[in-house]
């Protein structure tokens, strides 16, 4: 099993008591949500007591870090997490890492597993294919579990290297899983003590499907309060921003790009129009017009980028660079 030592290990736990999608989050591949025929390859290597080299591909939400770990606790395996685009940007750091983790001494039989979450975050210039020799430097030990929103942006040498498998349903599997994730919704409201209206709980769930922890989350945001009613459709009307800006202010490149990336399924053009609303009343007024002109350059960029996210990051990049908030 994965475990922290000291301080670290009280943060976790604290963590893990307060936040609801830890709290809740699955310990065995049987109480994931998941396509009937994913759930099966999980639960053979489950039965083998062996994981393969695996890159879990889907987009936010649906499940692929709670499979990693759930493999893991299964299997009885000492696990590590690492962020890729918090910790993995750096080879060195990420090189330290791993290879004092591989060093240790099993507390069981089954192969150590390295959990490198947000992969596609990792520089494919740079360090993922330093991580192509990781796998193979520790394979007599270790395992290697990738998670990631777009493997178009993993390299090829780690797609060969690992058993790549999409979090893909089928429109049947949509609605059952749907069905499924709500029943699990209302579970946790009536755990928690909160008084909930059911039509709304099916609304958030529409609007954020598959994305099983964003629904989670908001039901924890909103239900702070001790009930869940129509008020909470209401604030996820209104697209907050104020995350955004203040990683633009603080010019935090990175936290900006995971923001874009996780917001990516929204409408871009609407994002542009709340951007425009937002920095208004965060700029500095010498710096309204230089904005102003940035979002109408690369809004109608846009209509020709043929990746609207890097054109939205452009965008963004030039704010953080040129602009000065208040």
């Amino acid at each position: 099993m994965h475990c922290r030592l000291g301080g670290e290990s009280t943060t976790l736990i604290m963590k893990e008591e307060y936040l609801f999608v830890e709290k809740y989050r699955p310990q065995t591949i049987e109480d994931t949500i998941l396509p009937v025929h994913l759930k099966s390859t999980f639960q053979e290597f489950v039965k083998q007591g062996e994981v393969p080299n695996l890159m879990l591909c889907g987009s936010a939400g649906v499940g692929k870090t709670t499979v990693a770990k759930a493999l893991c606790n299964e299997l009885g395996a000492d696990f590590i997490v690492i962020n890729g685009s918090d910790e993995g940007r750096l080879i060195d750091t990420l090189r330290t890492k791993i290879k004092n983790f591989a060093s240790t001494v099993s507390l069981s039989d089954a192969p150590k597993v390295v959990i490198l979450d947000e992969a596609d975050y990792i520089s494919a210039d740079s360090v993922q294919p330093a991580l192509r020799n990781f796998i193979e430097e520790f394979s007599s030990n270790c395992r290697f579990i990738f998670t990631c929103n777009y493997k178009n942006r993993i390299i090829p040498p780690l797609h060969s290297r690992t058993t790549v498998i999409d979090f893909t349903m089928t429109p049947d599997e949509k609605q059952r899983l749907a069905s499924v994730f709500l029943a699990r919704l209302m579970e946790i409201c009536t755990t928690e003590g909160i008084t909930f209206d059911q039509k709304v709980l099916v609304e958030l769930v529409i609007k954020f499907f598959p994305d099983f922890r964003r629904c989670i989350n908001e039901v924890q945001r909103y239900g702070v309060s001790g009930v869940i009613d129509s008020g909470l459709l209401t604030t996820l009307n209104e697209e907050k921003l104020t995350p955004l800006i203040d990683m633009l202010k603080e010019k935090n490149w990175s936290g900006m790009r995971k923001w874009v990336g996780k917001n990516s399924d929204n409408d871009f053009n609407t994002l542009y129009r709340k951007l425009f609303n937002a920095l208004e009343l965060r700029l500095e007024p010498t710096s309204i017009p230089a904005a102003v002109l940035f979002i109408a350059d690369y809004q109608y960029k846009s209509a020709f980028a043929m990746d609207s996210e890097i054109n939205f990051v452009a965008c963004l990049t030039e704010i953080m660079s040129e602009c000065k908030f208040k």
